[in-house]
């Protein structure tokens, strides 16, 4: 087993579902063109009971990439919390609960710049960049449809040159976080995507966004609030910032 997967930790697990907090670095499931470790592979040798379920990926050539229990996804240098159904019946329960946005999440990130306001919003479509086929954008500066995003904020402690914030995501649309707060001039430290311009600081080596905790029901109606503790470099970067 990989270094990264030996990093994976279970934070919560019942008979429907198990929450891992994934580590940055790794990618949830294979893009069909490379082959590199991926959480899918921890799933299959740690709960093979999820192999089958869930929606595999159709390619274009007419290749399948499996994703076992996968209901959602990180980026492959964001960490935290991510839910994976080891039924038929959750996977089904979960995909309700993201499409209705009965799923909540809450994002630990750290943003170039100084934020003043203690809390805020943003509120703006999403769409694929006309500049570049790898990102996202808020319009004028997209092609194609524009989806509706919203993600609130919270200021937990704001230096010169980075703030920390909390993101709670009310749609799920990729990218959202980070593409929400570059359209405000205050891009995710260290995101090589949309920040290309601007110094990683606070000792961040990857895009400083964790996914701090996430709170869902059960099939059976309890809910779940699961947390991913804080990541080292989360904490050596917040005792700079204070």
């Amino acid at each position: 087993m990989s270094d990264l997967l030996k990093k994976v930790e279970v934070i919560f697990t019942s008979d429907d579902v198990v929450v891992v907090n994934k580590p940055d670095g790794l990618v949830v499931h294979s893009d069909g063109r490379t082959e590199e470790p991926n959480l899918c592979d921890w799933v299959l040798e740690h709960y093979p009971e999820a192999e089958g379920v869930g929606e595999p990926i159709e390619k274009k050539n007419g290749g399948i990439i499996a994703r076992p229990g996968i209901v959602h996804r990180l980026d492959r240098d964001t960490s935290g919390a991510l839910i994976i159904a080891r039924t038929d019946e959750a996977h089904a329960h979960l995909k309700s609960q993201f499409k209705n946005r009965e799923v909540e999440k809450e994002y630990a990130v750290f943003v170039h710049g100084r934020i003043e306001a203690l809390r805020f919003e943003v509120d703006k479509p999403l769409g694929r960049s006309t500049g570049d086929f790898r990102r996202w954008s808020v319009p004028p500066h997209i092609r194609g449809e524009a989806r509706a995003a919203h993600t609130d904020f919270e200021t937990i402690l704001a230096g010169e040159k980075a703030t920390y914030l909390k993101a709670f995501p009310k749609t799920g649309r990729t990218h959202q976080i980070r593409v929400h707060l570059k359209s405000l001039h205050h891009p995710v430290v260290a995101d090589e995507l949309y920040a290309p311009g601007f110094k990683p600081v606070l000792g961040f080596t990857r895009q400083a966004l964790h996914a701090r905790a996430i709170t869902f029901k059960l099939p059976d109606g309890t809910v779940i609030a699961a947390e991913a503790p804080l990541p080292a470099d989360f904490l050596a970067a917040k005792k700079q910032l204070k």
